[in-house]
């Protein structure tokens, strides 16, 4: 079976093919709209991609196509085969995702132009999140808020967290269901998740993809008020506030770089300000990993993941460090030369009860698997 998956933002449209299982070829369409690019709208955008897919399916064609969508509500829980109501469903969840899911639309809208024939899927990012207890979704607001417009914790990187969850599972001969594991997925977006025998129980990312952790330039966790402190002290506008919180805060605004291998160079030639992200970000995960291990009662795993899970052994050490009473060791020889390219990556020590483990994420790979069961591929 062949399956196209397809991200779509506002501006690019990210692609990768797959054959079975097995990753043919990918890419990315960039600048779309904008007056430095040549591809003025998306569906010009995906009318390239399929040009360039073109040699790749000379011989069969496509057999479907998933979509990523980062917000399905309370409306999705699953995976969904994409039909003229699942557009309107979808469309209705604009209001939770005002930054993500018109993109999202736009993209599933034009490609089912372009292949109304073909079976298509959408996967959510808040699917997996789909069995938060209501103490770990609902917020302290008024009842009214919750019922008329939605406001509650949702979590997003719900794929990312339940493919690396299940590769956990195998690596350690157990089943999912048996086990309790705190994933991090950590990278320009971050978030952590205490999934508790195989079901996510609470989660970093709330109403929207801005809770949680410190990312590249998104400020995770801050108090409220300080919205309204900036509304009247700053004169900025609600909307001035939103833009300054997603896309220059974080990592980004505490220190003007949202490289972590950048920051952490700056921090070894002695920038402070780099230092303090890095205090900064470290912390914020380690205080996390310390709810989340309260939350769960007791932990089999510690799994990291995503392009900074993955490749800084230093954010790794930061976020365990000193926790040897928890059960938790790190085998610092290890962490460094963790690679999880081959599989996933042990390292914690001989002595720690607690696994930690470096897997790599595969979000596409994830969305294939959930587009052959919902099309009913074997």
């Amino acid at each position: 079976m062949r399956t196209l998956v397809l991200n779509c933002g506002s501006s690019s449209i990210k692609y990768r093919l797959f054959d079975g299982e097995r990753s043919v070829t990918k890419g990315i369409v960039e600048r779309i709209g904008q007056d430095d690019g040549d591809v003025t709208d998306h569906r010009i955008g995906l009318e390239r991609v399929m040009r360039e897919l073109d040699p790749h399916l000379a011989d069969g064609g496509l057999d479907a196509i998933g979509h990523r969508v980062v917000h399905g509500g309370e409306e999705f829980v699953e995976p969904t085969r994409i039909d003229a109501d699942v557009i309107e469903r979808i469309r209705a969840q604009i209001p939770l995702a005002p930054l993500h899911n018109p993109a999202n639309l736009l993209g599933v809208e034009v490609s089912v132009e372009l292949e109304p024939d073909l079976p298509q899927v959408a996967v959510f990012d808040t699917a997996f999140h789909r069995t938060l207890p209501p103490h770990a979704y609902r917020y302290a607001v008024p009842e009214e808020m919750y019922r008329e417009h939605g406001v509650r914790r949702y979590g997003f990187h719900g794929t990312s967290h339940g493919h690396v969850a299940q590769l956990a599972a195998e690596h350690l001969g157990e089943s999912l269901d048996d086990l309790n594991l705190i994933t991090f997925h950590l990278g320009n977006g971050a978030s952590a998740t205490a999934i508790e025998r195989g079901r996510s129980v609470d989660t970093s990312m709330g109403l929207s993809p801005l809770e949680g952790l410190v990312m590249g330039s998104r400020s995770g966790d801050i108090d409220p008020a300080i919205v309204f402190h900036l509304e009247r002290s700053a004169g900025l506008t609600i909307d001035e506030v939103e833009s300054m919180l997603n896309r220059r805060s974080g990592m980004l605004g505490l220190c003007g770089d949202m490289d972590l291998r950048e920051v952490e160079r700056r921090a070894e030639d002695g920038d402070a300000s780099a230092r303090l992200a890095l205090d900064v970000y470290g912390y914020r995960i380690k205080k996390y990993l310390g709810a989340y291990f309260a939350a769960l009662g007791s932990v089999d795993a510690i799994v990291f993941t995503g392009g900074v899970g993955e490749n800084q052994p230093d954010i790794r050490r930061r976020a365990v460090d000193g926790l040897e009473r928890l059960g938790i060791d790190l085998d610092d020889e290890l962490n460094r030369r963790a690679d999880p390219s081959d599989g996933p990556s042990v390292i914690h020590s001989t002595s720690s009860s607690v696994s930690v483990l470096v897997i790599a994420t595969n979000e596409e790979l994830e969305i294939v698997r959930q587009v052959r069961h919902v099309v009913g591929a074997s």
